[in-house]
Order: C-alpha cells, then sequence, then structure tokens
C-alpha cells in the first residue's frame, strides 16, 4: 500500500527563504473552521470571539544564541523582557493583557537558582502590567535555553485594531523614537567582543543607560494607547515594531494594499542614539529603519485626526499612505527618494545568529 504521507526530495534551505514568507508558504492554505476565530494567522495576535469580548493570542519564542546571548543579558531581565515583548503583541492590536503561559526547555548547565532568577523578571514584568501568570510546562534542552511565552488578552470588538485597516492619505504615526534597542545591541557586542580578546579590559558602558534599558528592558507602549484613547482618537491600523521600522512600513502596507512615503527628517531618534550611531559611523536613521526590538507603535490615523494627536509629546507623524501599491518609499534628508527595504530581523536569517 502506498503511503500517505510522500517524500518531498526538493529542498529550500530556511535562511533563502525567510521567517516571514515561510509563515505564508506554511499558512496558504490553512482554513478557518471554527465561527469564534476572527482573525487567524497575519496579525500581531489571534482574535478569537469570547462573549461580548474577543480574546487575543499570540507567542513568541526566544532561542539562546539567536534571540539572546547570556554573556551580557542578565537572567532577571531575559525574563522581563520575554513577557513585556509579548504584552507589545496586544498592545499593537489595542488589547489589554491578562494571562501568560511559559514553556521552558533548559539544559543542565543552568541551576534552580539561574531559573528563579529568570522567573523572578518574569513576575516582575506580570505585576507591572497587571498579567497573571497562569500556567506552562519544562523539559530538557540539549543545548542552552529556550524560552517560549505564549499571552492571553482581551479587547472590544470595536476597539481591536488591525494591520489592514489603513486608508488612502492616512497620517503614518509612531511612539516615542526608534533606533535606541538595537544600539544597545551593538554597545554590548562591542564590548563582548574587547572582553573576548582581552578579559582583563572591563566593559567600557559608562553614559550609554537609555540605549542599554532599550535593548535589555524594553517597555510596552499601553501609556500611549491611554493618550489616544484620551484624545478620542482610534489608529485605522497598527503593528509593534519588533523587527525594525521599515518591516512593520511594509507590513501595514501590504495588509492594506496601499503604499506609503515617510520622511527622514521626521523619524523620532534620542539623542543618545544618534551619538551612539555617530560613533559607530552609522547613520543614525539606519538603526531607526533596521535596527528593531524597540517595541514602539506604528499605526495610521485619518488626517482628521491630526489636530487631537499633535500635542502628544510621545506620539510622531513621519509619513503618509498612498494609493500607490507596493511602493513604499522614504524621502531623505537631503530629498532623494529611495525605496524601503526589510532589512531588520528575520528569525530565520542566517546572519541573525549570535557568537
Amino acid at each position: 500500500m502506498e503511503s500517505v504521507f510522500q517524500q518531498n526530495d526538493n529542498r529550500t534551505e530556511l535562511s533563502d527563504v525567510g521567517e516571514f514568507a515561510l509563515i505564508e508558504k506554511l499558512t496558504a492554505e490553512l482554513q478557518v473552521i471554527n465561527k469564534s476565530t476572527i482573525k487567524a494567522v497575519g496579525d500581531d495576535a489571534a482574535v478569537i470571539q469570547n462573549g461580548d469580548m474577543q480574546t487575543l493570542v499570540s507567542v513568541d519564542l526566544l532561542v539562546e544564541g539567536v534571540h539572546f546571548d547570556l554573556m551580557y543579558t542578565p537572567l532577571k531581565h531575559l525574563g522581563y523582557k520575554a513577557a513585556v515583548v509579548n504584552f507589545s503583541d496586544i498592545a499593537a492590536m489595542n488589547g489589554k493583557p491578562m494571562q501568560i503561559v511559559i514553556g521552558l526547555a533548559v539544559s543542565n548547565r543552568f541551576s534552580l537558582e539561574a531559573l528563579e532568577e529568570l522567573y523572578s523578571g518574569i513576575r516582575l514584568a506580570c505585576e507591572q502590567y497587571g498579567v497573571d501568570l497562569v500556567g506552562g510546562d519544562t523539559t530538557s534542552s540539549m543545548s542552552g535555553l529556550f524560552i517560549s511565552v505564549t499571552v492571553i488578552g482581551q479587547a472590544l470588538p470595536q476597539d481591536i485594531c488591525y494591520r489592514h485597516g489603513a486608508a488612502e492619505n492616512d497620517l503614518l504615526c509612531v511612539s516615542g523614537d526608534l533606533g535606541a534597542a538595537y544600539m544597545g545591541l551593538m554597545l554590548l557586542e562591542r564590548e563582548k567582543a574587547v572582553y573576548k580578546a582581552d578579559p582583563s579590559m572591563q566593559p567600557d558602558l559608562d553614559g550609554n543607560d537609555y540605549v542599554l534599558s532599550r535593548q535589555l528592558k524594553p517597555e510596552a507602549r499601553f501609556d500611549v494607547l491611554e493618550e489616544l484613547k484620551k484624545a478620542g482618537v482610534k489608529p485605522s491600523s497598527m503593528i509593534d515594531i519588533s523587527d525594525g521600522l521599515a518591516s512593520e512600513i511594509i507590513h501595514l502596507c501590504k495588509a492594506s494594499n496601499l503604499g506609503c512615503r515617510i520622511y527622514e527628517t521626521k523619524i523620532p531618534i534620542d539623542p543618545a542614539t544618534i551619538r551612539l550611531a555617530e560613533e559607530f559611523r552609522l547613520v543614525p536613521s539606519i538603526p531607526a529603519l533596521n535596527g528593531g526590538e524597540d517595541y514602539e507603535l506604528l499605526f495610521t490615523i485619518s488626517p482628521s485626526d491630526f489636530e487631537k494627536i499633535r500635542n502628544i509629546e510621545s506620539v510622531s507623524v513621519i509619513g503618509h499612505m498612498t494609493t500607490n501599491r507596493g511602493e513604499t518609499v522614504m524621502i531623505t534628508i537631503d530629498d532623494r527618494l529611495i525605496p524601503l527595504k526589510a532589512q531588520g530581523w528575520d528569525g530565520l536569517r542566517n546572519n541573525n545568529k549570535q557568537d
């Protein structure tokens, strides 16, 4: 009898496909069966009908050597960050995180005390954001530490923001400032290289507290959601900036079947980020566009709402949506028009691996 499972002899390397194309290929033929599934794959969180409210579900996997390096990442900070980056996905849907479930695979390199330190960071994040840690699973790992966090949130149906809601001429906005987390990573990697070359050398991190905190202890921007709500503004589309501004802009444009124009001079960058970027001989907009891990919110609003948000200090208008589908461009400081490319974080690219 012929097997129902036919082996495919063709081989395509995952590094040639990339994370986002892989997700599209694996989920292209999935069909929604249950009426309670409002939104499946393709946004920051899945949406499930649950009475008068809708349930939001998202998951992130953090792998040692790929997503974090324990040479310079304290376990308590790692636990905090693992939880908060999931909360940020719920923020991007304009919802509230309620519970998390933790999956952990760990090698015998780690002691009980080490894992208690990791969980102290997770608990701190839960306390900070009013989230319950309700369960999980642990198992052994042949190498390193693997952390899987599933977050469950909720929102009223009319409050949820998707990636696909933008309209022509909508203003493209970001919260906070960009590029700091990447420059914090660059600094840590530089000092790691110095230490490996000469273990007697002490890390030179003085004066860089801001960029280091942005890398090691990010925060989810629920405060911005509150400010928008007070101003009477609901974003027409939204996503969080985990993979770099350029990548997220392209996601919003693709989901909404639109293009966009942004302006380099409008991208908010902290002075500490600019100073360190110049020290590394980088144009400051490069880490802002391609660095990732800022966990700020990228969203669109109707032009009629501009007056309502213009005095919100934590929000910057960086461009607008256009009908030129697929054309995502930036007007540079010297008035050149250049295409935006998704050069930020991709979990399957070979060059993402940390040494």
